[in-house]
């Protein structure tokens, strides 16, 4: 049996399992100098020394497994209980400050990765790990303990030279989320390059016409361009739906999306956000149209879809846009017809109205210039009378 120092309670030695770490938290409850120390979270009573047979005290603390699996413990003996218990608990501090100052941003980024890979998207995980490779080169090597804030600065300085301020603040996010984690007291105040507004190219109801009669004998494509433009969808969530995903009252619902893992497997993983699970109630034509096929609605991987669009789009004759643009057709449309915001969201799967924001400015863009034509023509035509007036006179 143990003794714990909580009201002299006493558990099994069956009950009693060792931390298998060093990681330690402050022993509730408990102010004197010695015992304001740190205990082993996995165990719900501070490390007791024992009293041997021959009057010492004797503390155990456990170190890990040896290469059979064994336990290792090391043991703290000392003429008194709290001298023994102290000596313990000074191990434990001093071993875990020790492994924190040997940490390298390289195993420290490896084990944040880790943690997170049952509960980040698989696309998200492969970003993570592609960006291990190829970005940190500069700080893999630091020490957590002794990495600073210009570090991190001149490595965003070196990345900012050839890659986009979205790229660059991605970077900056992993960096930051990792010292979050591994040395919570650091807080980075990197300056960021300046963000660029996006060009967007807004696909009109011509467009759209256009796109559709030029698709020749690709079911696949037809239905992938009508569920993006008229639901709207993102590719991944085309190409996550099952014919048992709608029902006969015409509504969609989206709960799955393909993506492609660290290991270049198209995979099924959950929309990219809670606003992405949504039910959308479909077009007459868009349902007729998809009512009868089988299985996945349309039988393409996401990048599949891609290089159709841009092969269609050629024919077309059409300017460049993404097929991802379709969706912000959609969205324009809807905005022009004077849906209420909160249901362009709802129906789109945005979480928020950044991109509504980009769309809504372009639109603002193109009327814009139709007024600013008709003041110029406006006042030229004043300046023409005027000036025309004036060389006659002269004449």
């Amino acid at each position: 049996m143990l003794t714990t120092p909580e009201r002299n309670r006493t558990i099994p030695e069956s009950r009693y399992n060792p931390p298998s770490t060093s990681e330690l938290y402050h022993s509730p409850g408990k102010n004197t100098s010695y015992r304001a120390f740190l205990c082993p979270k996995k165990v719900d009573a501070m490390a007791t020394a024992k009293k041997l047979p021959s009057g010492s005290w004797r503390c155990l603390v456990y170190t890990g497994k040896d290469e059979n699996g064994k336990k290792q413990y090391k043991s703290f003996t000392a003429d008194t209980k709290k001298e023994a218990e102290y000596q313990a608990s000074s191990y434990l501090v001093e071993n875990k400050t020790d492994h924190k100052k040997e940490l390298t941003f390289e195993k420290a980024l490896d084990s944040y990765i880790k943690s997170r890979e049952s509960v980040l998207a698989p696309s998200t995980i492969r970003e993570y790990k592609r960006s291990q490779r190829n970005d940190f080169e500069p700080i893999n090597k630091k020490k957590m303990a002794s990495s600073t804030q210009q570090d991190i600065q001149l490595l965003v300085n070196d990345k900012t030279a050839e890659k986009s301020p979205k790229t660059v603040k991605n970077i900056h996010g992993l960096i930051s989320a990792v010292f979050r984690m591994y040395r919570p007291e650091m807080s980075l105040n990197t300056t960021l390059p300046q963000k660029v507004p996006k060009t967007l190219y807004i696909p009109t109801d011509s467009d759209i016409a256009k796109l559709i009669d030029t698709i020749e004998d690709d079911e696949d494509m037809m239905i992938a361009i009508l569920l993006a433009a008229f639901g709207p969808l993102r590719r991944s969530e085309i190409c996550g739906v099952e014919d048992t995903d709608i029902d006969e009252n015409h509504i969609l619902h989206v709960q799955r999306a393909v993506v492609m893992d660290e290991y270049k497997n198209w995979v099924d993983k959950t929309t990219k956000s809670v606003a992405g699970n949504r039910y959308i109630p479909l077009p007459d034509f868009v349902f007729e149209r998809i009512r009868y096929r089988k299985g996945r609605i349309v039988h393409l991987k996401p990048n599949q879809i891609s290089d159709r669009f841009i092969d269609i789009q050629k024919r077309s004759g059409l300017p460049h846009f993404r097929f991802h643009d379709l969706r912000h057709y959609c969205a324009s449309i809807q905005h022009a017809l004077d849906v209420p915001d909160a249901y362009i969201l709802s129906r789109g799967g945005w979480k928020s109205d950044t991109v509504l924001k980009q769309i809504y400015r372009h639109a603002l863009d193109d009327r814009a210039k139709i007024e600013n034509d008709k003041i110029n023509e406006h006042f030229n035509n004043i300046c023409n009378t005027k000036c025309n007036t004036k060389k006659k006179d002269a004449e």
